[in-house]
């Protein structure tokens, strides 16, 4: 065998070596991770831990697929209808953490995620708790004001969207909250900060939609549950992993 057969072969085991190690690593914690305290929210076999945002159970628009969680257009509705199948992670409730989500979004897609959650009766899960945006940046019809863009402070502070990825193609947010400090990064950078429960985060609410929501006029609390949203748009979900600072 020449050398640069040899070269070849072994340049070929190495590459296929590297993608069985990365496929290995969706919804799993490495043991680096395990010792720096990372939980796994989803295993990517069942919905353990998860139900209805005021509810018992999981909504029908929410399935696995291919180790990810999927939630697509409810029976009867219309694109950008939500089936009322919002969802919290309702096993415990977070105060200062790390949360790593990898998303993807169809096209047009639109959904949330949202944390210090509250559930109270009658009232939707954006009532008092801060959305970090999923979107389809290119196609998706809330995509003409900057901080309705994906990996924003949902209507208050828009994120760089150089950041981040196609529809189609995985995204992996981050949103760090310690003492009401609160970044999102996507894909590696960071494109939002600001600060929970003071007089720049009153004006942030005073400039948005949420200006009239009780729950955020009379404050955000400072613990709650993850959750995601069915906004009447397919977007999976997958490696959904926390660690409490």
């Amino acid at each position: 065998m020449s050398r640069n057969i040899f070269a070849s072969v072994i340049l070929s085991v190495l590459i296929l070596t590297s993608f069985s190690s990365f496929a290995q690593k969706v919804n799993k914690l490495s043991g680096k991770e395990k010792k720096e305290g990372w939980e796994l929210l989803f295993n990517g076999k069942n919905f353990d831990g998860w139900r209805q945002y005021n509810g018992d159970e999981m909504p029908d628009n929410w399935t696995i697929e291919d180790n990810t969680m999927k939630v697509t257009l409810g029976e009867g509705k219309q694109e950008g209808q939500g089936a009322n199948g919002d969802i919290i992670y309702a096993d415990e409730k977070f105060k200062n953490f790390e949360l790593s989500i990898d998303w993807k979004a169809d096209d047009k897609a639109n959904s949330g995620i949202f944390y210090y959650i509250r559930e109270e009766e009658g009232k939707p899960i954006y009532y008092a708790a801060p959305e970090v945006q999923v979107l389809d940046n290119k196609n998706a019809t809330d995509n003409k004001i900057d901080s309705h863009l994906a990996g924003s402070l949902y209507d208050m502070i828009a994120a760089d969207p150089k950041a981040v990825n196609t529809a189609g193609e995985w995204n992996t947010v981050v949103i760090k909250v310690k003492d009401g400090k609160v970044t999102h990064s996507m894909n590696g950078k960071e494109v939002v900060s600001y600060t929970l429960w003071t007089p720049e985060w009153d004006k942030l609410v005073q400039n948005s939609k949420f200006k009239n929501f009780p729950g955020f006029t009379e404050g955000i609390a400072k613990e709650g549950y993850i959750g995601l949203q069915d906004h009447g748009y397919t977007v999976w979900f997958r490696n959904i992993k926390i660690r409490e600072l």
